[in-house]
């Protein structure tokens, strides 16, 4: 068994330490400052897709509120530095902590509600912030937008900004997997697996189920928050309509989805695939809805085709083109010969 195991566990190790320096050698690969920006974006959303996976690929609770949490966290961030006048990194992990707190009664009130009414209220609370962002003008800036500080000197310039944002964004999605990781093989990510397949068998077996639903949501937000505080800072400038947008909300489910829930990896996957392909038809379309037609297409062809995500698939895939061990070992006739000589030779003696 070890035989099997340990090749795949090399393999593993070594796909992970080149992805690993792929990471670190992009801003260096990168052609131009527009493709290092755009890499700065997916790997924004590759933070906010693992965020998500807390819920949705642990318990099994389609979100497609969570651009809410991306964008309390951005606004916490920025209103800490502009009106409380703190440093940009203590706002960031403040208004991280913040969100988390107000995700607590939030998620005492949605998650009693499961399936498609937890959809529904996912969305109501994007809708709600997004208002009260909008109409609370002298605070947020309101429809006007809010203009944030970048927390770096005035003497790094943009490529620079890109290139230290996006190793920033990086270091938090290592955080996040890491955090996921554990979450996975823990006790606590069984209880939340268990709640994924059959929440009221769960419950019957003793699992605390709404205590663990609540933490993994709080967890997700936190992360969600830290994302999205991480990215205002970068960007420079929330836009509520874009911050508190249903559609972010449903690239986030189409990411993961595709990349495959049930891993560690496939949220980041879908995240490079989903986001490079967005970027790609907003650069070469424009102000066009194109990219809303071809998010529809890939959502529909991921249902229909790949359920499980790509690498599910792949792994399904590999496992069927891989020589099976015989669970009984297969014996030589010469072998057989030799056993059947030496029982020959007992009975004799006998």
């Amino acid at each position: 068994m070890r035989s099997v195991s340990d090749p795949a566990r090399a393999a593993k190790l070594i796909g992970l330490l080149a992805l690993a320096a792929l990471v670190v050698a992009f801003p260096a690969l990168a052609p131009d400052p527009f493709i290092l920006s755009v890499g700065v974006v997916i790997m924004s959303y590759a933070v906010l897709a693992t965020s998500w996976n807390f819920v949705g690929g642990f318990t099994g609770y389609i979100s497609l509120g969570h651009a809410a949490y991306s964008g309390l966290g951005g606004y916490a961030t920025a209103l800490l530095v502009v009106r409380a006048d703190l440093n940009p990194w203590l706002a960031l992990v403040l208004g991280g902590v913040v969100v988390a707190v107000l995700a607590v009664p939030i998620g005492i009130a949605s998650l009693r509600v499961r399936g498609a009414s937890f959809v529904i209220v996912s969305i109501a609370l994007v809708l709600i912030t997004l208002l009260v962002f909008q109409s609370w003008g002298d605070f947020t800036g309101g429809s006007n937008g809010l203009r944030v500080p970048r927390p770096f000197g005035p003497d790094v310039l943009r490529p620079e900004q890109h290139e230290r944002f996006f190793y920033l964004h990086a270091a938090l999605l290592a955080v996040a997997l890491l955090c996921w990781w554990a979450i996975d093989r823990s006790r606590f990510g069984s209880g939340l697996k268990a709640i994924r397949e059959d929440e009221d068998k769960a419950e019957a077996l003793g699992v605390p189920t709404f205590t663990y639903k609540l933490v993994a949501f709080v967890v997700s937000a936190f992360f969600t928050a830290l994302g999205g505080g991480l990215y205002a800072l970068w960007f420079g400038f929330l836009d509520p309509i874009f911050q508190f947008s249903v559609l972010t909300g449903s690239y986030l489910v189409l990411m993961s989805l595709l990349g495959g829930v049930r891993s560690l990896f496939g949220p980041v996957l879908g995240a490079v695939i989903v986001g490079y392909a967005v970027e790609y038809f907003k650069a070469q379309y424009g102000d066009t809805q194109l990219h809303l037609v071809a998010l529809g297409v890939l959502l529909a062809a991921v249902v229909l085709f790949m359920p499980d995500g790509i690498i599910p698939a792949l792994r399904d895939l590999l496992h069927r083109f891989r020589p099976r061990t015989a669970s009984i070992r297969e014996v030589s006739q010469a072998e057989l010969a030799e056993q059947r000589r030496a029982g020959t030779v007992e009975e004799a003696r006998l």
